[in-house]
């Protein structure tokens, strides 16, 4: 009798998750940002709402919620109820880099939240000064090699991605350089054109720059090369193993029944592949369409957690 009647509740949970699911979405879905608006990942989320609330039916209403370096925003995603209503869009240093960054974190991101669906990914190049002698990456990374005291090289901030695609080289590759942070890409970019740095990661925004020849272009940190540069090798193709992509995807509280998480992620995938979508996220900046399996996703997360997770030990970089 008991397992009769356990049989019958688990029925019972199922047949509601599913009718939920054929009436989903029957209102407005909340799309949480973990930034301000005017950012890239605002301008990601504005671009994908619109496109994919007409493939549900129902508006996705971007809410952006700046605060506690993207903490903020994925607690009240994790908190919220597991009915596919409210959904965040953010950047993988959420995920993968801000736990490792913060003593205490309000939710755990990698048991808290569920994937849905990746959505894009961007390189990053390597620039540096036009003072410097060397002309390729190699020539780059043998000058830091005798070069004492060490070169110094610029970051968008302390635990950026932009720092820890450098300490990941440094590692990968066997040299030194001393890292200064800045508060922004901005005031990074001024200072590699004043010359108090040598050397940095950035995106695409310094495509320019590199054609005026006012810095020069290396190398590019994805698999494939960069589509705004593509004379420039990969780090990879010269030493192999090394990538860093910065990637966005799209996550929901766990619990969400089945049926709405495949559903969400058709359509997403499926606006990911418009030429209008594509051509907007060029010219925006704003990165390639990044199209997985969910499996592939999910090794992603765990593959970059445990990246991000080893260099930030190493070098003892912490956040409060």
């Amino acid at each position: 009798m008991a397992g009769a009647r356990q049989l019958a509740a688990l029925l019972s949970l199922w047949l509601a998750a599913f009718s939920a699911a054929g009436q989903y979405p029957s209102r407005p879905i909340r799309l949480l940002v973990p930034n301000p608006p005017g950012g890239a990942t605002d301008t990601l989320a504005r671009l994908i709402a619109p496109k994919l609330g007409e493939a549900l039916g129902q508006p996705l209403v971007v809410d952006n919620r700046p605060g506690s370096n993207g903490n903020l925003a994925s607690e009240m995603a994790a908190k919220a109820a597991p009915d596919g209503y409210t959904l965040l869009l953010c950047a993988d240093a959420q995920i993968v880099i801000g736990p490792h960054l913060y003593a205490k974190m309000p939710l755990d991101t990698l048991k808290d939240l569920a994937p849905v669906a990746t959505l894009v990914n961007t390189q990053m190049l390597l620039v540096v000064s036009p003072a410097l002698p060397a002309k390729t990456l190699a020539e780059f990374i043998e000058l830091a090699r005798r070069t004492k005291p060490p070169l110094a090289y610029a970051s968008i901030g302390n635990g950026s991605q932009h720092h820890l695609a450098m300490e990941i080289l440094k590692q990968h590759v066997g040299i030194d350089l001393t890292h200064v942070p800045y508060r922004g890409g901005g005031p990074a970019g001024i200072g590699l054109l004043a010359g108090e740095v040598s050397a940095m990661f950035g995106g695409g925004s310094l495509v320019p720059t590199i054609q005026s020849g006012r810095i020069r272009g290396l190398a590019a940190t994805g698999a494939t090369r960069f589509p705004l540069m593509p004379e420039l090798p990969t780090i990879g193709e010269i030493y192999p193993g090394y990538e860093v992509l910065i990637w966005h995807g799209l996550f929901a509280p766990v619990g969400v029944p089945q049926p709405i998480m495949d559903r969400l992620r058709a359509e997403t995938i499926e606006v990911l592949k418009q030429p209008d979508v594509i051509e907007r996220l060029a010219a925006s900046g704003s990165g390639e369409p990044y199209l997985t399996t969910l499996d592939e996703f999910r090794a992603r997360i765990r593959g970059d957690n445990e990246k991000y997770g080893k260099v930030i030990r190493a070098i003892g970089a912490t956040l409060e």
